[in-house]
């Protein structure tokens, strides 16, 4: 059967309409250079001690998992963590990310990374060096907010008995 080239035509736009659609939809990359700028202004929020901008970037909701700590869940008990963090007159510290992967719906994603944080305890300078993971969800605005946010110490232990 023959079809008219009209419709040959209109076939075609539909499938330019689709095609351009399509790709606009897909925000990832777009998405991921905004994690990555997210996640360097909440670093130096941190360095700079300012509480209450280090925890906007959370959900209300938002989960932090610290180690050897219970899960904090809530805004409120992740400000205090904070806080008590930045109480001490040396705390110190960033973190550099390493991977951002946006999922393909755009609506989640994880940031990696490494830290490192430093303080003086007792007169001694601690350093704790590590990674940490977050999960990140995009809001109703299009913003970018952490829902979960993970890390972990590469620095050993102490042996049990010199452990407070």
């Amino acid at each position: 059967m023959l079809r008219s080239p009209v419709s040959h035509v209109l076939f075609l736009l539909f499938l330019l309409a689709l095609s351009t659609a399509c790709q606009q939809g897909d925000t990832r990359t777009a998405d991921e250079a905004a994690l990555r700028k997210l996640d360097q202004e909440w670093s130096r929020a941190a360095g700079s001690k300012d509480v209450e901008k280090a925890i906007a970037y959370y959900t209300d909701d938002a989960v932090v998992m610290l180690p050897n700590l219970p899960t904090l869940k809530g805004k409120e008990s992740i400000r205090t963590l904070w806080k008590e963090m930045f109480a001490s007159q040396t705390f110190s510290g960033g973190r550099k990310t390493t991977k951002v992967e946006v999922a393909r719906s755009g609506d989640l994603a994880y940031v990696m990374g490494d830290y490192e944080f430093n303080e003086t305890e007792s007169g001694r300078p601690i350093t704790d060096t590590g990674k940490y993971l977050q999960v990140w969800k995009k809001q109703a605005d299009g913003s970018w907010k952490c829902t979960a946010d993970m890390f972990s110490s590469e620095v050993p232990l102490a042996p049990a008995e010199n452990r407070p």
